[in-house]
């Protein structure tokens, strides 16, 4: 393999799945300049008629679903379960879009003395996404379908992990019917990312990664001020997860172990810190540690399966080295924590208590199947040591007293999405991101729509 090739590797096997080359500064440069060339008439198009698209990808999306599913599951290691999970996502994403977004994006009225006034959403040229591999579908749907809503062009610069799913989207996107090379899939490399950045024809930057990665997020983020350009950032969180006096235990527990296991613990929203108070916490962890230990790991291609791989033997021993810095400072490990000695990069379930600040499994994200729970004297303590992060994209209530909780999650909790009773992933109509260091911007329901559009007003005097 040369310097300007890389590969796909099957976490499961740890086999090549695929070759690819990386483009050319020429050839990275031409696809910017077809997403531009298509979104010229793209723009043109009604509402309307972007949307009975955007419906096509959509059932495009379904009637490909095993094998978009199959290919997921190949390369990112995920459970087929929640790939096939998440191909129904990003259908209803296409769905709830080419429902919503004539109406959100149509022209609103508005009043102006002495005149006629109009508020006008209109496209502003090509967006481009830098998206990571934990969901190769969601991630790049969430952002396109929106931004193509908006009468934009698109550009995805896919995790090198996920390549073929950032290309099987292309082209299903076009025989959905989306013009040819309005989304535009760039095989490039963090260097020439900059250059597509800089890129005059390029408008918007929306970047997905960790916080591992946030100095390429915070890069991204000066790169394009240098060039004034509109960004959203979504740089993952360590979300915490109330479990309040009043719980229902066996709810808490059995919602905060599913939290913390979908997509085999690689998720921004994950749930990741469990915060208990005094009078359920040794119940709590009991239940926890039990549910934990009888977690079955292996081939995610088998439905019986609840725990696969890690995506890459680098992000398994990452999450190793913070699980044993966690324990060389003080944290307490009742389930897993070493890994096994077996083909695939693999980490077990893992639960960890006596966790502090100081430690990882309390300052930073955990991304894999490590939970991290922690003692809280009452219900306020439980609120200061959510709030005790530099994070603030999500985050779980459990509580009896609805109302309360939810005059919590109003008033207190500092972040962008809440859960009461619940754990969740994404919901079209309901707007994802956070604040602080998890990031800025809104994605999803009509905040995510208007991200990314012109907001121009029109004023007709005598009108």
């Amino acid at each position: 393999m040369s310097d300007n090739q890389f590969q796909t590797i099957n976490p499961l096997t740890e086999q090549v799945i695929e070759t690819y080359t990386y483009m050319s500064d020429a050839e990275a440069a031409a696809t910017v300049q077809a997403s531009h060339h298509a979104f010229l008439d793209w723009r043109l198009r009604s509402l309307e008629d972007r949307a009975q698209v955007i419906a096509a990808i959509g059932k495009g999306l379904r009637d490909s679903k095993e094998e978009f599913a199959q290919l997921m599951t190949r390369e990112v290691g995920k459970l087929i379960g929640d790939s096939r999970d998440e191909v129904d996502l990003v259908a209803a994403i296409c769905d709830y879009t080419a429902k919503h977004g004539p109406s959100v994006l149509a022209d609103e009225k508005r009043e102006a003395p002495g005149a006629t006034a109009f508020v006008t959403h209109s496209p502003i040229g090509v967006v481009y996404g830098i998206q990571p591999w934990n969901f190769p579908a969601y991630q790049a749907v969430r952002y396109s379908i929106a931004s193509l809503m908006g009468g934009n062009g698109v550009l995805l610069k896919h995790a090198e992990n996920c390549t073929g799913s950032g290309l099987f989207l292309r082209d299903l996107f076009e025989r959905a019917g989306l013009p040819k090379g309005l989304f535009g899939v760039l095989i490039i490399t963090h260097d020439q990312s900059d250059k597509v950045i800089e890129n005059d024809l390029v408008r918007g930057i929306t970047l997905t990664g960790s916080d591992r990665a946030g100095r390429a997020g915070r890069a991204v983020a000066v790169k394009a001020a240098e060039v004034v350009k509109k960004t959203v950032l979504e740089l993952g969180s360590n979300d915490a997860y109330l479990v309040l006096d009043d719980a229902d235990i066996d709810l808490a527990v059995k919602t905060c172990v599913a939290g913390r296991l979908y997509n085999n613990g690689q998720t921004c929203v994950n749930a990741k810190r469990f915060i208990v108070t005094e009078k359920n916490y040794d119940a709590f962890v009991k239940a926890y540690a039990e549910q934990f230990g009888a977690v079955t790991m292996g081939d995610p291609t088998d439905s019986d399966v609840k725990l696969g791989p890690l995506v890459s033997r680098r992000q398994r021993d990452q999450l190793d080295r913070q699980v044993q810095e966690s324990v060389s400072k003080g944290a307490s490990v009742l389930v897993g924590g070493e890994v096994p000695g077996r083909t695939g990069w693999f980490y077990p379930a893992t639960v960890l208590v006596d966790v502090a600040p100081g430690q990882p499994a309390y300052d930073d994200e955990l991304f894999g199947p490590a939970a991290s729970i922690i003692r809280a004297t009452d219900d306020d303590d439980a609120m200061r040591i959510a709030n005790d992060s530099r994070y603030g994209l999500g985050g779980g209530i459990f509580s009896r007293d609805v109302d309360h909780a939810r005059a919590l999650a109003a008033k207190y909790f500092d972040t962008g999405m809440v859960f009461i009773n619940s754990f969740d992933v994404a919901t079209s109509s309901l707007p994802f991101g956070g604040v602080k260091n998890s990031g800025y911007g809104r994605e999803h329901g009509p905040e995510g729509l208007k991200e990314f559009v012109n907001v121009k007003s029109i004023k007709i005097g005598g009108a």
